[in-house]
């Protein structure tokens, strides 16, 4: 894979050191066991993978080249370039402004923008809607275009199996910038419809098999077709793409169920030309994290912490996959770990924060921790919440120990 130019405050030296000695062990990614750091008092377990995937350095790369090469000039985002706070931030404090919140209202009016103004579409990706709006403003998004290769892959998919006359059905999250891109270019080639989770895709299924009213549909997945949908027609050949980030299992487990419905309905004989096969619209970075969360868990432990951004989808779920077995903590900041006994963490669920006590187990020798970060979370995030834990037992001497033998 090409290499980025990342900010070198992003990286961790004792992180880039496992992560490369992993990789060599390793080569076929087959293995998920997490790599142990044993400070004696403390234990953390890290999991294989985590961190920047290729698309978040794509976009940091090319986001901190457009502000070197443009001084001077307005830049602007059009959303959060990545889910992550510090990022975000950091692009802020340079000058870089942003057109739109996460749900796609508008911050500043594009009237206000002129030719010469330079927008960077976020790693997301963007709507051709608004693609088209900046066009005619004479902008050249072309130059500036962060989306992840992984979410085009989608898009390319979908207008694959459009071609051959499926309809899309997106799992996704219907807010989510991704999902709202995803399905501004998918509806452009095929009528398309998003479903959220396993309970609503059980409601599609019963329409698709006549138990509920087509009637239903209309109300149901209100504001979430594309127009002329029709489900009488449109539901008879279909095919599941996927918001990268979501959950693999979940998607698989929506797309096996809509398959027994289409074959109940349709036949075996008939399966193929009913359903599509689009297993490959699943992000490597979000099967390699969630995989290695998977394996991450056959550890025993005693909490796990869950690093990024709070609107982070694929840190959501690595959060979700946690709760699962242990106590989890997900937050998006160092300066969340207040001290010893109270964390700030945020639920992925609805998104509130909450001070938790007592989150560090007394009377426990060695405390056991499992760590990993969503595709969006800088490494030096993980590596700051690893030394201040250890600083409430004065490990500090450990962690130079521990960074020693994997640097040298």
């Amino acid at each position: 894979m090409k290499n980025f130019e990342v900010p070198s405050g992003y990286r961790s030296p004792l992180i880039v050191a496992i992560k490369q000695k992993r990789k060599l062990e390793d080569k076929l990614k087959k293995d998920f066991t997490p790599t142990e750091l044993d400070f004696g008092k403390i234990k953390i377990y890290l999991a294989r993978h985590f961190g920047f995937c290729y698309g978040v350095e794509n976009a940091i790369d090319i986001a901190y080249r457009t502000i070197e090469e443009n001084k001077g000039k307005r830049i602007f985002l059009l959303s959060e370039m990545i889910h992550n706070p510090q990022v975000n931030n950091d692009l802020t404090s340079k000058g870089v402004q942003f057109l739109q919140d996460t749900l796609g209202k508008e911050l500043i009016p594009l009237s206000e923008l002129t030719k010469d103004d330079i927008v960077i579409i976020p790693a997301f990706g963007t709507t051709l809607e608004l693609e088209e709006k900046l066009r005619a403003k004479g902008i050249a998004i072309e130059s500036y275009d962060t989306t992840c290769p992984f979410v085009e892959k989608v898009w390319n998919r979908s207008e694959q199996i459009a071609q051959k006359g499926y309809s899309i059905i997106i799992h996704g999250k219907p807010k989510h910038e991704e999902t709202r891109a995803t399905f501004s270019h998918t509806s452009a080639h095929t009528p398309t419809l998003i479903v959220n989770d396993i309970e609503e895709t059980k409601v599609l299924g019963k329409i698709i098999s006549g138990e509920l009213p087509t009637a239903y549909f209309y109300d149901f997945f209100i504001n979430r077709f594309s127009a002329g949908f029709d489900p009488t027609i449109h539901l008879d050949k279909i095919g599941v793409v996927n918001q990268t980030t979501q959950l693999a299992t979940d998607t698989q487990a929506i797309s096996d169920y809509l398959k027994q419905v289409i074959l109940k309905k349709f036949g075996p004989e008939n399966l193929p030309s009913h359903f599509a096969d689009t297993r490959d619209t699943l992000c490597y970075a979000t099967n390699d994290n969630q995989s290695a969360v998977i394996g991450l868990l056959e550890t025993a432990a005693d909490l796990a912490i869950v690093m990024g951004g709070k609107n982070s989808s694929n840190s959501s779920h690595l959060v979700e996959l946690c709760e699962r077995k242990l106590p989890t903590y997900f937050i998006d900041d160092v300066s969340k770990i207040i001290d010893a006994t109270h964390i700030e963490k945020t639920n992925w669920k609805n998104k509130q924060s909450e001070v938790v006590q007592n989150y560090l187990p007394e009377d426990v020798n060695p405390i056991r921790i499992l760590m990993t970060s969503g595709a969006s979370c800088p490494d030096t995030v993980v590596e700051s919440v690893i030394k201040k834990i250890l600083s409430f037992y004065q490990l500090e001497d450990a962690f130079e120990k521990v960074k020693e033998s994997w640097i040298d």
